[in-house]
């Protein structure tokens, strides 16, 4: 294994991933999914210099985006089944952002509702530096297809992933950092839950 290799592999395992595998032949042999755009995709947002409470404006944000689009989503559908798949990805956006609400809250000693914090959105963008339209383009899901939808969610989860751990690693203070892979550990966690309900449903 390079040291390339080993040092990614690190990261994973330190990240929570449990079964981190050497690829061989390196990314040019993988034929998986992959994450798409530049590596600087999305880091537009987070200039390195922002504190750990900036932090979480910015991941709520996103979040939100997110829990927007999937309500848009469920608004437009004719399936009853992948309405309601749609109502449970956006109430688990929802949790996730009480989440960064109730760490934003302890941090500067206020006591904002959701919808007060809503107001310091900082981009209507989704979560991992796309839009929705680019999301649905570059990802070509049927979102008349619940098996689609799953994965397109899957699709932004881990771009988000990928965004927050970029971002974490860039980042040089400890408390801002800690900021971003607690973050980035979430959507590790949303990825579980979506391919629990992706087993489910094949």
């Amino acid at each position: 294994m390079g040291g390339r290799s080993r040092a990614a592999s690190q990261i994973l395992s330190a990240n929570g991933f449990a079964h981190v595998f050497n690829l061989s032949g390196g990314i040019k042999a993988f034929q998986g999914i992959t994450a798409r755009g530049p590596e600087t995709l999305g880091l537009e947002l987070f200039s390195g210099a922002e504190n750990a409470v900036d932090l979480l404006v910015v991941a709520f944000s996103l979040e939100d985006g997110l829990r927007d689009f999937y309500l848009s989503m469920e608004s437009k559908m004719i399936q009853q089944e992948v309405q309601k798949l749609f109502a449970q990805l956006a109430s688990i956006e929802i949790k996730h952002q009480q989440r960064l609400l109730k760490e934003y809250n302890r941090l500067t000693g206020k006591n904002f509702s959701i919808d007060e914090f809503r107001t310091q959105k900082v981009a209507n963008i989704l979560e991992g530096g796309l839009t929705t339209d680019e999301y649905i383009r570059a990802f070509g899901a049927d979102i008349n297809s619940a098996t689609d939808v799953v994965e397109l969610a899957m699709s932004i989860e881990g771009q988000a992933l990928d965004l927050y751990m970029r971002a974490g690693e860039r980042t040089t203070g400890d408390a801002e950092k800690k900021v971003l892979l607690d973050i980035a550990a979430e959507e590790h966690t949303h990825l579980r839950l979506l391919g629990k309900l992706l087993d489910r449903m094949e």
